[in-house]
């Protein structure tokens, strides 16, 4: 048999747009007679910085035009028109350069294709892990990173680090990056499935897996989503590397067609069948409809005979992904959209709300008793205080609560709102701060339903069936608010905002924050209902 080499991922030529950052930085040596690229290692800082400081502010052109179809679409829904009005105006505020897209500013994520006539001289992770520093320490992004004391303690670096950075080499006298601001809430959607060969047995047969799979996913990673599905593997890391790299729109010049040899392709026809599932789920943008997924991928890769991982992952609506490359002209970044004008006014039709304005600053019994004459789905306008409190502040207060303590009496009078801000801009009340995902507090609930706390809780995302039980036997209410609109809510919504308790915890302390007219909707009500 005759070797014959080809590449995994076949790529086609990259049709991105760049913009340069500068022409400098870079020149041309010498080396055994060949062209080299010199690179001064602040070249890579300067890339990592300006490259993550973009993304976590704004879009891809094709995203923005993607929401904006859901707003021409008559089949979709009221809510997915809604959400989609609300996301692309918080596009046009974090477009103004202050306040991030999303309040989880991400992981960085960093990898790099350096060609083998490249020479930095450095240890490069150490200058792009530099560039990241600096990304998440000048603008007002958020410190999410934690590094762990032992097995069971940690603290948050408070600087973003560390990165993830990987560097591969390749041919050539270029270096080309493909970097991404990941969140939690869509990293924890991603889901391996160790399979075998009776799953391809017939198109039936995966579609009906990938459907079960796709409606688990549910609505707290913030969708409409970018969807990757990916059929195969040489190993379950590489197919979740692949999940992410598709999921992120790395992977959209790949060959679109098996030919027999032994690579991976994109499919096409599978991507149309993915987003036909993913309308059927009804789940819609967030709070029912059609508009479930803005894009999906599907890549089939080869395998070995005895396994098939199967990865299911996302790219939120706060789509951070962006490419780069230095070359012999200098630093190159793909181009965002800057530019929101056309986009805004497609959605002035959306922005008057007639939902009913809820006041929070009551004794909870009475906003219990209001709350239950409205149906599961119904649109409401919330103003007054909300009690800021999300995973590790749960846990605290659980313990005090288990050593015979008793909670502060404000869990108790007034709504929680499962969040934590980005940094806070000089002259305003707070940074981004949208919903985090309400599911990680399920196991708090009871118990704290049963002592008078949490009663009105504020989220995003569907929650598990001892959550409605208990909020059926307590008398209580799970509200969702817009997922991915934090710098809208910061900006029009939060009027104040006060450090409370556990100042040590960082974004994750408690606040007091005063709010008008923020969008919500009854997912859970106290007779057992639920929206999803």
């Amino acid at each position: 048999m005759k070797f014959e080499y080809t590449p995994l991922f076949p790529l086609r030529k990259d049709r991105s747009n760049y913009e340069q950052l500068t022409p400098g930085y870079v020149k041309e040596v010498k080396v055994r007679g060949q062209n080299w690229l010199q690179i001064e290692p602040s070249a890579l800082r300067l890339l990592a910085r300006e490259a993550l400081g973009r993304v976590n502010f704004y879009f891809r052109k094709k995203h923005l035009e993607n929401l904006a179809l859901i707003l021409d679409d008559p089949e979709a829904s009221a809510n997915d028109k809604f959400v989609a009005a609300k996301l692309i105006k918080n596009a046009a505020i974090a477009a103004e350069g202050l306040l991030p897209l999303c309040q989880d500013t991400g992981t960085a994520i960093i990898m790099g294709f350096k060609g083998e006539r490249v020479l930095t001289g450095v240890d490069d992770l150490k200058y792009l892990s530099h560039g990241v520093f600096d990304a998440y320490t000048r603008l007002n992004l958020r410190a999410s990173q934690n590094t762990p004391l032992s097995m069971l303690e940690e603290i948050n670096t408070g600087n973003n680090l560390p990165a993830q950075i990987e560097i591969m080499s390749c041919p050539g006298d270029e270096y080309h990056f493909w970097l991404m601001a990941k969140g939690g809430g869509s990293s924890n959607k991603t889901a391996l499935y160790q399979e075998n060969r009776s799953l391809l047995k017939d198109e039936k047969t995966l579609l009906n897996f990938l459907r079960d799979k796709m409606s688990s996913i549910g609505v707290a990673a913030c969708p409409p989503y970018r969807l990757a599905v990916v059929v195969g593997g040489l190993s379950p890391e590489m197919n979740l590397k692949t999940v992410k790299l598709a999921s992120a729109g790395f992977l959209d010049n790949l060959i679109d067609r098996p030919t027999g040899r032994p690579h991976g392709y994109r499919d096409l026809d599978w991507e149309k069948k993915i987003m036909t599932i993913a309308q059927e789920t009804g789940l819609g943008a967030q709070f029912g409809g059609q508009a479930f997924a803005l894009e999906a991928r599907v890549i089939r890769l080869p395998r070995h005979g005895g396994s098939l991982p199967v990865g299911l992952g996302v790219s939120c609506n706060a789509d951070r992904n962006i490419k780069a490359r230095i070359d012999r002209r200098g630093i190159w970044l793909e181009v965002l959209n800057y530019d929101l004008k056309p986009f805004l006014k497609k959605i002035e039709a959306f922005e008057s709300d007639q939902a009913p304005t809820i006041n929070l600053d009551r004794p909870i019994d009475e906003l219990v008793a209001e709350l239950s004459s409205y149906p599961v789905g119904m649109r409401l306008s919330l103003s007054g205080t909300l009690i800021v409190a999300r995973d590790q502040a749960h846990l605290r207060l659980k313990k005090m609560m288990d050593e015979g303590h008793p909670l502060p009496s404000y869990f108790k009078e007034h709504p929680i709102y499962y969040a934590g801000p980005a940094k806070t801009p000089p002259g305003l009340p707070t940074g981004s701060f949208g919903p985090t995902s309400a599911q990680r507090m399920d196991g708090y609930v009871e118990d704290f339903m049963k002592v008078g706390a949490s009663r009105v809780m504020l989220g995003k995302g569907n929650r598990s069936d001892r959550v409605v039980q208990a909020c059926q036997k307590y008398n209580g209410f799970y509200l969702g608010t817009i997922g991915g609109a934090a710098a809208l809510v910061a900006k029009e919504h939060i009027v104040s905002s006060e450090l409370l308790d556990f100042e040590d915890l960082g974004m994750e302390a408690i606040r007091k924050i005063v709010v008008k007219n923020l969008p919500a909707l009854i997912i859970i009500d106290n007779k057992g209902n639920r929206l999803y």
